[in-house]
C-alpha cells in the first residue's frame, strides 16, 4: 500500500511539472518570432550538426566517472567501460525525451546494471552517489556562472533573484552529503518502511544499500575522479552555446558562453520533476541569454538546436535499450 501511494505521489509531481513546463514553454513561445527563429537556424547552416558527434565527449566522461563507481563492486567485471557508455547515454534519453522526471534515467541505470552481474544494492549506491556528486558539481558550476554574469552582464534584478535563489538552496547539496554519509537518510527510510510492512525484504535492502551507500563514499579516489569528471563534462557543454551563437553571427566570449550554460544547467536541476525540462531550458536560456544581450530569438533558435540534438542522441539509445528489454524478456519466456 505505501509502494503504491508513493508512486501515485510520484505520478502526480510530474503531472504538475509537465503542466507547469507546458506552461513555461507557451509563455516564451508566444512572444517569439518564428521567421526570425528560423532565419538564424538557416545562418547556421549543416555545420550545427557537429553538435551532435561532440555530445560523446560529455557522455564519455560522465561513463568513465561512473565506471570507477561501479568497479569495486563489479565482481563478475560484466560492466565495461563500452556498456557503462551505452548505459549512460540511454539514461540521458529517458530524462531527456520520456515523460518522467529525472529520477528515471537513474532507475533505470540500476536496473542495467543488474544485467551484468551487479547486485541491486551497490549498483543502487553507485548512482545514488553519482547523483550527490552531480548535485555538487552542478552547485560549483552554478557559482561560477553567477561569478562570470556578475562580470560579464553586471548586477540586475535578474543576478540577484538568481543569487538569493542559490545561497537559500545551497543547504540542499551539502545536507544530501551529510545524510548519505552518516547513513542517516537511509536509516529513516528504513525504520519508515519496516512501521509500515514490517520487517521484510524491503526493510532489509535498506540496510544493504546504506553499507553500500557509505562505502562508495568511502572510496575517495574514486569520488575525486568521477566529481571531477563530471565537472569537466558540465564545462564541456559551454561549446554547444558558445559554437551555435558563432555561426549565428553573435558570437560570445567563453565566459559568456560559461555562464550561459551554467545557469541553464542549474534552472534544469532546480526544476527536476519538470519532464525533460520542457520550457525550463527554454525560458533560461532567453532570461539569462537576455542578460548577456543575446536577443530572445537567438536564444530559442539555440534551444532548438539543443533539443535536436537530444532527439540525435536519445532516440537511437531507447529504440536500442527497448529492443534489449524486448530481447531479454522473450529469453525469459522462452526458459
Amino acid at each position: 500500500m505505501g509502494d503504491r501511494s508513493a508512486g501515485e505521489r510520484m505520478k502526480k509531481s510530474v503531472f504538475i511539472g509537465s503542466v507547469l513546463g507546458l506552461s513555461v514553454l507557451i509563455a516564451v513561445a508566444v512572444h517569439a518570432d518564428f521567421v526570425a527563429i528560423w532565419r538564424t537556424l538557416q545562418s547556421g547552416g549543416p555545420k550545427l550538426l557537429w553538435l551532435i558527434p561532440y555530445r560523446a565527449s560529455f557522455f564519455v566522461l560522465f561513463a568513465v566517472g561512473w565506471f570507477a563507481l561501479v568497479r569495486p563492486v563489479d565482481e563478475r567485471h560484466g560492466a565495461g567501460l563500452g556498456y557503462l557508455l551505452w548505459a549512460a547515454i540511454v539514461r540521458d534519453g529517458v530524462d531527456r525525451l520520456l515523460p518522467v522526471a529525472s529520477v528515471g534515467g537513474s532507475v533505470v541505470g540500476v536496473r542495467m546494471l543488474g544485467w551484468r552481474g551487479v547486485a541491486t544494492a551497490p549498483a543502487a549506491a553507485s548512482v545514488i552517489v553519482e547523483i550527490m556528486l552531480t548535485l555538487v558539481v552542478v552547485y560549483l558550476f552554478t557559482a561560477l556562472g553567477l561569478l562570470l554574469l556578475s562580470a560579464y552582464a553586471g548586477p540586475s534584478r535578474e543576478f540577484h533573484r538568481s543569487l538569493i535563489v542559490f545561497l537559500v538552496s545551497l543547504p540542499i547539496p551539502i545536507s544530501m552529503v551529510v545524510l548519505l554519509r552518516e547513513g542517516w537518510a537511509l536509516k529513516f527510510l528504513h525504520l519508515m518502511i519496516r512501521s509500515i510492512v514490517g520487517e521484510s525484504e524491503a526493510s532489509r535492502g535498506t540496510i544493504a544499500l546504506d553499507r553500500e551507500v557509505r562505502a562508495s563514499l568511502s572510496r575517495a579516489g574514486r569520488l575525486g575522479i568521477a566529481g571531477i569528471l563530471q565537472w569537466v563534462a558540465f564545462v564541456s557543454g559551454a561549446f554547444e552555446i558558445w559554437f551555435p551563437l558563432r555561426l549565428f553571427g553573435h558570437p560570445v566570449s567563453v565566459g559568456g558562453a560559461l555562464a550561459l550554460e551554467s545557469m541553464t544547467q542549474a534552472v534544469r536541476h532546480i526544476a527536476f520533476l519538470v519532464p525533460a525540462g520542457i520550457g525550463v531550458q527554454e525560458a533560461g536560456l532567453v532570461v539569462f541569454g537576455h542578460m548577456l544581450g543575446v536577443s530572445a530569438d537567438m536564444t530559442f533558435a539555440l534551444a532548438m538546436v539543443k533539443r535536436l540534438r537530444e532527439l540525435a542522441w536519445g532516440v537511437p539509445a531507447l529504440v536500442t535499450w527497448q529492443w534489449a528489454e524486448a530481447r531479454r524478456l522473450r529469453r525469459a519466456e522462452a526458459s
